[in-house]
């Protein structure tokens, strides 16, 4: 990995659209410094809403639409409706905003970056949940942690933010969820190379297992695909939200060229620094992978338009 320099740091330690804080700046002002502190910062004002019922919470409906907040100066102005208190007051567990791992991810992106640290969402899948006793791959389901450049080690580290001593328990996770191996999460771009390999198996890769179900297969990776490269440029989209080469479902037909574009959206999410300018102008020059203005969200309740008011094309990001 090649050192990050001026202008992919100042890049990915910029807010963007999505992380701009938008007048809650001061929320962020006292947080801790390290990484460790600022993922049990994240995890006091955050729960997974898949884990409600574990903790023996009923989420109203109202609750339940926390995951559409997709912002975070949304998801702060919810946090303090919750429990007015300041972001290190650990709150309980009722009073925390109900989302997902996309989410703890760009809550934690926007910490960091509030310090000045590069760090960036990624998409993909991870193979720590649920994993077959006997050590062999499992599903690889679903999934997002944060990215940071670690100035020390001269390397971009992956963080999951998501996993508490109370996670770790019920899901048996044995890894160092502080610097998880790229081996247990597989960026999207990754899975899709190794699934276009015959490496491994597409309908491993995906949301549910279910042979009944059609969430998971190639179609799955390649939707996720698109959104890793659009949060890679800063446009850190809800794990619903589709577009374009990412709004594809199990029985389209991908043709060779939009195949060929897709095996060089992988290679450059996976590439060192240096193919900054390559994964920039790749995603703002392709109309099939830049974020458009309205999107299709595929929500619990149907596919609803969504608009993002004109922030689809960022250069860099503001508090």
């Amino acid at each position: 990995m090649s050192n990050v320099t001026d202008e992919v740091g100042q890049y990915y330690a910029a807010q963007s659209p999505i992380t701009a804080l938008s007048g809650h700046a001061d929320l962020f002002e006292g947080l801790p410094c390290d990484v460790d502190a600022l993922c049990g910062v994240v995890q006091g004002i955050i729960m997974h809403h898949c884990l409600a019922a574990a903790h023996r919470i009923e989420l109203s409906e109202e609750r339940r639409q926390e995951v559409e907040l997709r912002h975070v100066p949304r998801m702060l102005a919810r946090i303090l409706e919750l429990d007015e208190r300041p972001l290190t007051a650990e709150r309980a567990l009722d009073k925390r905003l109900s989302i997902n791992c996309r989410d703890y991810s760009v809550m934690l992106c926007a910490m960091l970056r509030h310090q000045g640290i590069p760090a960036r969402a990624r998409a993909g899948f991870a193979r720590y949940f649920g994993r077959c006793p006997d050590g062999e791959p499992g599903f690889h389901v679903d999934h997002w942690v944060c990215e940071y450049w670690n100035d020390e080690d001269g390397r971009w580290v992956l963080v999951d933010a998501e996993i508490d001593e109370f996670e770790r328990d019920l899901c048996s996770i044995s890894i160092n969820p502080l610097d998880v191996p790229r081996d247990q999460f597989l960026v999207a771009g990754k899975a899709w190379q190794l699934c276009r390999a015959g490496e491994a198996d597409a309908n491993r890769f995906g949301l549910d297992p279910d042979p009944e179900s059609e969430m998971h297969g190639l179609w799955y990776i390649q939707s996720q695909l698109v959104r890793d490269l659009a949060a890679m440029n800063k446009m850190e989209l809800l794990c619903w939200d589709c577009w374009a080469l990412g709004d594809v479902g199990p029985n389209d037909n991908v043709s060779e060229e939009d195949l060929s574009a897709l095996d060089r959206v992988a290679a450059l999410t996976q590439a060192d620094n240096s193919a900054f300018a390559e994964l920039r102008s790749t995603y703002e020059e392709d109309a099939r992978l830049r974020v458009p203005p309205v999107v299709n969200s595929h929500t619990r309740a149907g596919v609803r338009k969504v608009h993002l008011l004109g922030v689809s094309r960022v250069e860099g990001g503001q508090e």
